[in-house]
């Protein structure tokens, strides 16, 4: 009989691998041999700094296929003194796996190669599996998954479905998996003004009431109410920096930047444009300058719910007892870049714990999302 994978001793393996984004650290060669091993064709597609690996099982043109994304790399540990155990040991204690990428996702990409090998091997399918696993998700993702997608266009290679293996359940296994995201982007103001002395204002052009009169505009204006997958889009100011150490002195600039979570019902092309004009208008109130740009994470998304979000959320309510809310919450993932070549949507642990110090998992967790994906497996080749 073939021997099981088991998805918790290949997550502690991960989590020993320093896979810091972009550093490899080992993580994408350790799964890169053990597809090979289970008779996956594996490609590294590296671009940069970074390290990525496209895995196949069967022919490009052997019928469905249906794919896994996931990523290894993971944020820094932070105050390594703060930690109860060594971030990078995958020590087990009390039935719960500790490290920096026991949720946020090692033990998602460890279950799916885990219930990948296995079915290939057991119940090897009419179609193909296929896996794109990427070094830079937690980074700034140019050379990750984007990567793959772009060898995958020039290399011929296809995936009819894709789940990303991210956490999504906020309390409990199973409660949710996301169908969509809002999408995302930063915009950078610098208001300009004339530098003079505090007490001759006239000789002056203070660029701070612009700034605060625009981020006030800003921050208070409703960017529509919520559609009907979506929570409605929100505006953050995250920073206001002026940098002025006299108290005598009116400056000559300003910065601030605000970052916005929209839905369905906006794109960024529109925000810039709304942004643009409210900047212009301030500027011609006050007669500063008022530069902007805007960097774009990206656009909102949904996966309609249809064939793929049936098929997992009977696979985890078969496993769990409960029925996955689907969901477009949270901030951006890879499946952003995933939906511009097939459905995607995404299912995997609670993520409680991730980015945290002492990031952990339950082992039965990571036990239990084999056995969802292996499912997923089985009702998707069994169509």
């Amino acid at each position: 009989m073939t021997q099981k994978t088991d998805p918790v001793e290949l997550t502690a393996r991960l989590i020993r691998c320093p896979s810091v984004t972009p550093c490899e650290g080992g993580a994408i060669t350790l799964l890169a041999g053990l597809l090979s091993d289970a008779g996956f064709v594996c490609t590294r597609v590296d671009r940069g700094d970074v390290a990525n690996l496209f895995a196949r099982w069967g022919g490009a043109n052997d019928g469905h296929t249906f794919g896994f994304n996931g990523h290894t790399d993971v944020v820094p540990v932070g105050d390594r003194d703060a930690w109860s155990v060594d971030p990078f040991g995958g020590e087990i204690r009390d039935g719960i796996l500790y490290g920096r990428g026991a949720t946020d996702m090692k033990s998602g990409v460890a279950a799916f190669a885990a219930a990948a090998i296995d079915f290939v091997q057991s119940t090897p399918p009419d179609g193909s599996i296929v896996m794109a696993i990427t070094g830079d998700e937690e980074g700034d993702a140019i050379d990750g998954t984007r990567a793959l997608l772009d060898w995958m266009d020039k290399a011929g290679e296809t995936i009819d479905h894709c789940l990303v293996g991210e956490p999504t359940c906020p309390d409990k296994m199973g409660e949710m998996m996301k169908i969509g995201r809002r999408g995302s982007m930063t915009a950078y103001f610098t208001v300009i003004g004339t530098q003079g002395h505090s007490a001759y204002p006239h000789r002056a052009n203070n660029p701070l009431p612009a700034m605060v009169r625009l981020m006030d505009r800003l921050a208070h204006h409703e960017l529509g109410t919520g559609t009907d997958h979506f929570d409605a889009s929100t505006l953050a100011i995250t920073t206001i920096d002026t940098g002025n150490p006299a108290n005598n002195v009116i400056p000559a600039q300003s910065r601030a930047t605000v970052n916005i979570r929209f839905n369905d019902s906006h794109s960024s092309d529109d925000i810039t444009a709304w942004l643009r004009s409210q900047a212009d208008e301030i500027a011609t109130q006050t007669g500063v300058e008022i530069e902007m740009r805007t960097q774009v994470s990206g656009e909102s998304f949904l996966t309609e719910p249809g064939e793929l979000s049936d098929l997992v959320t009977a696979c985890v309510a078969a496993e769990t007892g409960v029925t996955p809310e689907m969901s477009t919450s949270g901030g951006t993932s890879d499946a952003r870049f995933v939906k511009d070549h097939c459905p995607v949507v995404e299912f995997g642990l609670v993520g409680k714990t991730m980015h945290q110090v002492d990031e952990r998992v339950p082992v039965e967790q990571i036990r239990q999302l084999k056995r969802i994906y292996t499912a997923i497996l089985r009702g998707y080749f069994a169509r």
